[in-house]
């Protein structure tokens, strides 16, 4: 007998894309959503405040802190992963960098198997999830998704643009703009409104008006999707006090747990490869093998100089940060409205590559990381880039460590896997000290911090192998598809599975040469209207 309380759609995750997959089912009218979210749900001023992203990453409230495999790559180091528990998932977290990516890695997708998602497929949703101050053709203005410009300008930042241009890099007067032509330098856009972080949550579930079709369960734990006669129908979570309950939907379920969460769930499902849900102990209900692999991740290094210039290391001495706070009281401006960059320059360093190769995210800061992956600010003026290499072929894999959903997945991933992405850092540094190097900001280095005194390839792939870091753009473990490693098709549906879809960035082919929240929640639209059209054709 069906439950009449029973929601047409459980949405398993609010993150980037579940919120996005939420807010766009529940609007259409004709269908009741569950959200569960295993974290958070209101805001606070940790997630408000954009400067505070440094109490947010690594902190057990709002980040999963997942622990990842020693990785020889980078000398050995295991560094953890973050990953958004809150409302807002990583865009309740993350740097609010907002770049979509080169139309050439949408492209590229197509070309792996997701059909209809090719760049001129995606530019509606991207266009229809948008509020962009640039307007144009491009752009939306009346999305969901407030995008702004910096409130924090600093003339050191104009001066390495100036610099990149001097440089040879073409000055791109808007990167989020026509895909096609979305290489050289510009300022950074921001997932921000009026001074403040601007969230999925923000513009998909907030303060809107559902007509009681979206009903939120935050701080609850999905333990495993309810399949009955190869139908998705149902989770079962864990309540706060620990309790197990279930929730049966009409219609089935979309996961939208991450990178990391969705694969994981998967598997607890009973969905994955064979061998290794047996040796775990888990039920087979649908040998899957792509289930976990084809896991990707942009890999980057620091950089930094200090210089004359006034920078934010520099406004924080003294009374640098009393005074910060009566600037965002009062006007929602100054330093803690920073985000983790204000300028970029997607660069090809080989002229043979079709789309950028490397990104150099520009900050009028430097930052230390510390062994547990905390971020501070030293007191000496200085400005820092990260090298971020956008196309690694460097591949992992996600498994389960045992059949208790409280345990963290397994996760192997070495950064530098692949002896071309470190050579193609090597020469994203190389690039990084030519716009050092040139008028107006050569006049204003005091001295190179990092790498300093390393040069030439031996003495910069130490420094690489002992800095690396991750991006924390994970993607691909559920990838979609049609050949026999993938895991769903290209309207997002779970291959061998009803009622079960897949919306997050763990369905992406490949990276996109850019942070990934834009396209995160990019899928979560463009998904919105693959389920919606299923439900529909089910009647």
């Amino acid at each position: 007998m069906e439950d009449r309380n029973a929601p047409d759609i459980i949405v398993i995750g609010g993150g980037s894309a579940g919120c996005a997959v939420a807010g766009r089912l529940a609007e259409k009218g004709d269908v009741s959503v569950l959200l569960v979210e295993a974290g958070g749900e209101k805001p606070t001023v940790h997630t408000r405040i954009p400067a505070m992203v440094s109490q947010l990453v690594m902190n057990p409230a709002y980040d999963w802190i997942l622990p990842v495999e020693p990785d020889a790559s980078i000398n050995g180091r295991a560094d953890p992963w973050p990953a958004g528990k809150w409302l807002g998932g990583g865009s309740a977290i993350n740097g609010m960098m907002y770049i979509r990516g080169h139309a050439h890695d949408y492209d590229r997708w197509a070309e792996l198997g997701a059909k209809g998602w090719g760049y001129e497929d995606v530019l509606p949703y991207f266009r229809r999830m948008e509020s962009n101050p640039r307007g144009g053709g491009f752009h939306g203005q009346a999305g969901p998704m407030r995008i702004s410009e910096s409130r924090l300008r600093y003339p050191v930042t104009d001066a390495w643009i100036e610099s990149a241009v001097r440089a040879g890099i073409a000055r791109c007067p808007d990167l989020n703009g026509d895909g096609r032509a979305a290489e050289g330098v510009d300022h950074v856009q921001m997932s921000q409104y009026e001074g403040r972080r601007w969230s999925a949550a923000d513009g998909y579930i907030r303060n809107r008006d559902f007509g009681g079709r979206l009903r939120i369960l935050s701080r609850r734990r999905v333990c495993r999707i309810l399949i009955e006669n190869g139908r998705a129908c149902g989770v079962e979570m864990a309540e706060p006090d620990g309790r197990r309950t279930t929730i049966r939907s009409r219609h089935g379920v979309v996961l939208s747990a991450g990178t990391m969460g969705s694969p994981k769930l998967l598997l607890l499902s009973g969905i994955g490869p064979e061998r290794h849900l047996r040796e775990i102990g888990v039920p087979v209900i649908r040998d899957l093998p792509g289930v976990g692999e084809n896991l990707q991740d942009h890999v980057g290094v620091t950089v930094a100089w200090a210089v004359r210039s006034r920078t934010l290391n520099s406004e924080i001495r003294g009374l640098g940060m009393p005074k910060a706070a009566a600037q965002y009281l009062l006007a929602k401006t100054g330093l803690l409205t920073t985000a983790i960059a204000h300028a970029q320059a997607m660069i090809r360093t080989r002229p043979e590559e079709p789309a950028p190769n490397i990104q150099l995210a520009f900050s009028p800061f430097s930052f230390d990381i510390a062994e547990d992956g905390r971020r501070s600010l030293p007191r000496q003026s200085s400005v820092s880039m990260l090298v971020c290499a956008l196309h690694p072929r460097s591949r992992g894999r996600l498994s389960l460590r045992s059949a208790d959903p409280n345990d963290p997945p397994r996760i192997e991933h070495q950064l530098l896997g692949h002896d071309d992405d470190l050579q193609q850092i090597i020469e994203g540094i190389e690039a990084a000290r030519a716009i050092m190097a040139q008028p107006p900001l050569a006049q204003d280095v005091l001295e190179e911090m990092k790498p300093g005194a390393a040069t030439g390839d031996t003495a910069l792939r130490d420094f690489i192998r002992a800095n690396a870091i991750s991006c924390f753009h994970q993607i691909g473990t559920c990838r979609m598809g049609e050949d026999d490693g993938a895991v769903t098709g290209p309207d997002l549906r779970l291959h061998g599975v009803d009622g079960l879809w897949v919306a997050d960035c763990s369905v992406a082919p490949s990276l996109v040469g850019a942070n990934t929240n834009a396209t995160a929640i990019m899928i979560g639209e463009k998904g919105a209207d693959h389920i919606h059209a299923a439900i529909a054709a089910r009647g």
